[in-house]
């Protein structure tokens, strides 16, 4: 799979949508806008695919979720059944199973209650006891003392799904143009201007911002300023064993994750590596590798002995609550967000797409979103002191209604007609999204 290189010249290039970052999402995004007509230009720093989309562990997972989460996840995986009719080929991906363990009693009741709030939303978990654990995986060690089994999940080959969805979006008409670093962006007339580092300039009245670790910068020059901590994911592998470990294993408030691959390897994470300043580069820690060893033999005794052939690292962006942002803007019209995945975004990447677009182009979602909102990452509104004896209410900057605040809000979630002048045409009818 080889993707066609593309050259820009210095003039501007003006298209219908921007999007920042060529990962699944970035790329996701582009395909379904193209295949909706419209001219799109993907912008990546690298090559496609190859930073956290094309590094991580591999889990598709809904299981262990936050229930904010929770319906684009059960969204995405629905479409990862449909992967070669969306980007050619099936991804590797094997519905296998997830199955989230806790060992203790306080994790044992957060599982508890995940397994009954889950499954009031549709999804279909399988709870067991210890007893049912040693029965089913008689390769698991006994510390786990309950689990919650999703067999609906699974893993894929991030290596290669990654660089499909920018392939697929290429396909569909989008431009990508990679090794472009994007250094400047501002809003003026209607339209987004972005300047990379080479001084080239893209124009477009859209703008998505999918750009991964870096997405809080982008978001920060259109006044949305949010947060992101780099989080550094640190996997090893083993050489081929016989295959017996069929669900992917998670663990409830612990930092590890254990999948075997069709082939036999093992592939299991915890901790983190190291990144540079920049973060645009990351690599292993040997200390990260030796903990993360001795926990896989803890729960799985039978890998004592067997060697380790590599290990590597990327870079994914942190919020705070860790839950991923997938809204329009609160601040300027035309543009959609899509990052903060905190290191587990490889499953929703189709669906985060396929949602910004429904934003974008017709100004609604039929997945509920409401708790993953931009918004919620905005400094509260300070309340301005009560007016002194001799001071006019009306001289108060601050003493409007909040109502008109949320008017205003409301104004700029936008997903079609965006200027004022033609709302007040439509008597002042709004276009929002669906939470």
């Amino acid at each position: 799979m080889t993707l066609r290189p593309v050259s820009i010249g210095r003039l501007g290039v003006k298209s219908d949508a921007l999007v920042i970052g060529g990962g699944i999402a970035g790329c996701a995004a582009a395909l379904h806008l193209a295949r909706r007509g419209k001219k799109v230009t993907v912008l990546e720093r690298d090559l496609a695919g190859t930073r956290a989309s094309g590094v991580n562990f591999g889990g598709v997972r809904q299981n262990g979720r936050d229930l904010r989460e929770l319906p684009i996840a059960m969204r995405a995986r629905a479409m990862w059944d449909d992967l070669p009719g969306l980007i050619g080929f099936d991804g590797e991906f094997r519905a296998t199973g997830n199955l989230r363990l806790a060992s203790d009693e306080e994790r044992a009741a957060q599982l508890d209650k995940f397994y009954i709030d889950a499954t009031e939303q549709g999804l279909g978990l399988v709870r067991l006891e210890p007893m049912d654990l040693v029965v089913r995986y008689p390769w698991l060690s006994t510390k786990p003392i309950r689990g919650v089994l999703c067999p609906n999940d699974g893993h894929a080959n991030p290596r290669l799904v990654g660089p499909a969805f920018a392939f697929a979006a290429q396909n569909a008409g989008a431009t990508l143009v990679e090794h472009t670093e994007i250094t400047e962006g501002w809003y003026a007339n209607g339209a987004f201007h972005l300047r990379a580092a080479d001084n080239r300039s893209f124009t477009a009245p859209v703008l998505v911002n999918c750009a991964g670790a870096w997405a809080g910068k982008v978001a920060d020059w259109f006044d949305e300023a949010v947060t992101l901590v780099p989080e550094i994911p640190q996997v090893q592998v083993t050489e081929p064993l016989p295959y017996r470990i069929e669900p992917v294993l998670g663990f409830m408030g612990g930092d590890f994750y254990l999948r075997q691959t069709l082939r036999g390897n093992i592939l299991f994470g915890s901790g983190q590596g190291r990144a540079s300043p920049d973060i645009l580069r990351s690599r292993p820690l040997p200390e990260t590798m030796r903990r993360g060893a001795e926990i896989a033999i803890d729960f799985i005794p039978g890998l004592a002995h067997v060697p380790i052939i590599r290990s590597w690292t990327g870079v994914d962006g942190d919020t705070s609550d860790g839950i991923c942002v997938v809204s329009a803007s609160e601040t300027h019209p035309g543009l959609f967000h899509g990052f903060g995945f905190n290191g587990h975004g490889f499953l929703l990447g189709p669906a985060v797409g396929a949602v910004l677009t429904e934003l974008i182009l017709d100004g609604k979602t039929k997945t509920e979103i409401g708790g993953l909102g931009i918004g919620r990452f905005r400094p509260p509104r300070k309340k301005s002191p009560a007016p002194a004896h001799h001071q006019h209410p009306d001289e108060d900057a601050e003493a409007a209604p909040e109502e008109d605040d949320e008017r205003e809000a409301d104004r700029h979630r936008v997903g079609g007609e965006q200027e004022e002048d033609a709302r007040r045409d439509e008597n002042g009818a709004e276009r929002s999204q669906e939470p």
